[in-house]
């Protein structure tokens, strides 16, 4: 979690911040813990059965729900409250939609990169992984939706990437780095990872 969001909010239990949720958690690390363990044995089984898609918006949210659909009611679908993280403010809820339906479609225009060569691809991946981070299109769970979905593609184009061998903290400071323009150790990290 670890969201900047203000006690009260919107689908957050009164007087605090934690997410109105299907177990009634109403302590957030209880919750964090128990999502944890949720999106880690569903994301188990995408590994073995991925979900089918067309890399577009749809199989983004469809991917979203089956990892959160027995946490949260809003499962697959955009956030409506305004969210930052670590000092980066994500984009507006008037414009995820659209936002979301460029990316997509940029990455449709690009044949979903295939037939680049490594650099180019590299490049590419590392822009839809900031571009998707930018967007943050769900009130929790971007970045192991985000995860999914480009290994998913990494694979369609025939390489792999193993994100768990990947040091968390390295990929966090990097991401970060990224919302401010510098793409180097991203770019760093997915040139190492991607095989």
């Amino acid at each position: 979690m670890g969201y900047s969001i203000e006690a009260g909010t919107e689908g957050c239990y009164e007087g605090t911040t934690c997410l109105i949720n299907k177990f009634d958690i109403r302590d957030e690390k209880k919750l964090s813990n128990i999502e944890a363990a949720i999106t880690f044995a569903k994301a188990s089984e995408l590994e073995k059965t991925p979900i089918k898609g067309k890399f577009d918006l749809k199989h983004y949210l469809a991917i979203h729900r089956f990892l959160f659909e027995d946490i949260y009611d809003w499962a697959g679908e955009l956030r409506t409250v305004e969210i930052s993280k670590k000092g980066t403010t994500f984009a507006n809820t008037a414009e995820l939609e659209t936002l979301c339906i460029s990316c997509f479609e940029r990455l449709k225009k690009l044949n979903y990169f295939k037939e680049l060569d490594f650099p180019e691809f590299v490049e590419n991946i590392v822009d839809l992984y900031c571009v998707t981070n930018k967007i943050h299109p769900f009130r929790e769970g971007n970045g192991r939706t985000q995860r999914i979905f480009i290994s998913q593609l990494i694979r369609y184009n025939g390489y792999d990437i193993d994100f768990s061998k990947i040091d968390t903290d390295e990929l966090m400071i990097a991401t970060i780095h990224s919302a401010s323009g510098i793409r180097d150790y991203l770019t760093d990290i997915f040139t190492k990872h991607i095989k």
